[in-house]
């Protein structure tokens, strides 16, 4: 299924370098990681401890907690809520996420 999210055209827009689960991906500097997983056309970030069912950012303003991803090593991050930077290392989260009891 084809994301139907996605960005304007902005002229001079500046683009940085992240990794999603382990592959470099070109994203617009000052959007949140959410934002540019989708973007990506990545249709899910995390799935649920429960059921294994795939989620996705929903409301993109740090009420729903449905953007749970690995953001630098750290599990169970808002992704709507964090700018991207050069170098991030962003990876979907499984379950609880490691580290997490």
């Amino acid at each position: 299924m084809p994301s139907s999210f996605r960005r304007l055209d902005e002229p001079g827009r500046q683009w940085i370098q992240v990794q999603i689960d382990g592959q470099t991906v070109r994203v617009a500097a000052g959007e949140t990681v959410a934002a540019a997983i989708l973007a990506s056309g990545i249709q899910s970030c995390r799935t649920t401890p429960l059921s294994g069912q795939p989620r996705a950012p929903f409301c993109m303003m740090g009420v729903c907690f449905e953007c749970l991803m690995e953001v630098d090593g750290t599990p169970n991050r808002q992704t709507c809520q964090i700018p991207v930077k050069e170098g991030m290392q962003i990876r979907r989260q499984l379950g609880r996420g490691r580290g997490y009891i």
